[in-house]
């Protein structure tokens, strides 16, 4: 009940919310401290680069203080957790010329292409449409490896996902969520130091037959082994 006055007191609508059970759940202590942090300083860098926040979205403390576990929330729940990637966003930020503060989601989305450029990859779309168009011209080549990929790294991040959607036929949705699953882990691989190896194309095995004795043999071996009658 006093939490309940005190939120009405101060207009905290996160609060009231959570209350009601319809809010998000406050961010543990210990957990996503890190992420806290980390959000405490990229708050202070972005009312320098959008100015109109302080007078809107961020009007008093407690605004500002229900923001920071929005934000926190959203970082944690979609694996921002390092001052490279904020670093990669904000310098997305400073180039989208707006003085209105981004949504979350939106700074996520610009930490996420900031790495993937960093990186030497391609963004979420346009990885999307290098499947599409592979899709499309896989069979004029006579491999996959025969491809013009632009790079090791696009060759098996849509391979990949080209052979899951063969295996488990996936919707085009589901494509998506893949391509950009695979864009995590290879962006990971390539910071880590890790060497994408090129296009390789794989000896054909080449089935060479029995001579008619052991063709016979063969086949009274696995008569016997299946206790079956000649």
């Amino acid at each position: 009940m006093r939490n309940l006055v005190s939120a009405i007191q101060n207009r905290d609508a996160g609060a009231l919310a959570r209350i009601a059970g319809d809010g998000p759940r406050p961010v543990e202590r210990g957990v996503h401290e890190d992420v806290e942090r980390l959000v405490d300083a990229l708050f202070s860098n972005l009312k320098q680069v959008f100015p109109a926040s302080v007078s809107t979205a961020w009007r008093n403390p407690n605004d500002e203080a229900a923001a920071k576990r929005q934000w926190i929330a959203a970082f944690a729940e979609n694996g921002i957790h390092n001052k490279q990637q904020l670093s990669a966003g904000m310098k997305l930020a400073r180039a989208s010329g707006s003085p209105f503060l981004p949504s979350p989601g939106q700074f996520i989305e610009w930490c996420k292409e900031g790495e993937h450029r960093a990186a030497g990859l391609p963004s979420d779309e346009q990885l999307y449409e290098m499947f599409r168009l592979y899709c499309r011209d896989r069979g004029i080549y006579d491999s996959s490896e025969e491809y013009p990929w632009e790079s090791p790294a696009c060759f098996h991040m849509v391979t990949a996902v080209y052979n899951q959607m063969r295996s488990f036929n996936l919707s085009d949705a589901e494509c998506r969520k893949r391509l950009a699953d695979e864009q995590r882990k290879m962006s990971r691989r390539i910071e880590s130091g890790e060497i994408i190896p090129p296009p390789r194309k794989q000896i054909p095995h080449l089935h060479i037959p029995l001579s008619n004795d052991k063709g016979l043999d063969r086949i009274a071996e696995i008569r016997r082994k299946h206790g079956l009658r000649n």
